[in-house]
């Protein structure tokens, strides 16, 4: 079933989704008109063509993502270092589960790709399971591992026949993404699919 999605402040730039491919981008109006028989999606700001988050292993194998039914003894934020790595000592079946938690965290944030030398079976297998893609991460990075890193690296821009792996922020324009950071996420699509939706 092919599907259309727009986003208000960027609709030149809509993407028809066959599948889990990308099988047209352009203005929405053209779009629209030459395959009426499109589901739309439409959403508030941008469509871009989603991030690369360079810290993959930092957050995903380094950093703790407590369950929100933990959230007495481990509160809510992603715990890092020592305690972390006590946390993993103590029940090596939490890295798995901590991983999910924290890809679920990526997706919310507009990241479709990760970048780093993931080590971990259990993470490989989860970050292969969403559709994640991995990249290589820049040689120097710029700040400490967060979810919505300075600077923000986006992917190269959709075609035709490639994958159909976007997000769209809930901004008015790329200034404004870089200004307000990946917090500003409303969905993630990887393989076609919708992989989170703020509303």
């Amino acid at each position: 079933m092919l599907t259309l999605h727009v986003a208000e402040q960027s609709p030149e730039a809509s993407v028809l989704v066959d599948g889990a491919a990308v099988a047209a981008v352009g203005p929405y109006e053209e779009l629209a008109a030459t395959h009426p028989d499109a589901r739309a999606r439409r959403w508030p700001g941008i469509l871009t063509p989603g991030l690369l988050n360079p810290y993959g292993p930092e957050l995903l194998e380094a950093m703790y993502h407590p369950d929100p039914r933990e959230a007495e003894g481990f509160g809510t934020e992603p715990i890092g270092g020592e305690r972390a790595k006590r946390i993993f000592r103590a029940d090596p079946a939490r890295v798995g589960a901590s991983a999910r938690r924290g890809i679920q965290r990526l997706l919310a944030h507009g990241t479709v790709a990760v970048g780093g030398d993931l080590r971990s079976r259990v993470v490989v297998d989860a970050v292969r399971r969403v559709g994640l893609a991995v990249g290589r991460r820049p040689d120097r990075l710029a700040g400490p591992p967060a979810l919505s890193p300075t600077p923000l690296i986006m992917l190269p821009g959709l075609t035709p026949g490639g994958p159909a792996r976007f997000a769209v922020f809930d901004v008015a324009d790329r200034a404004e993404l870089v200004r307000r950071g990946a917090g500003t996420c409303v969905a993630t699509v990887i393989g076609g699919r919708l992989v989170y939706r703020s509303r």
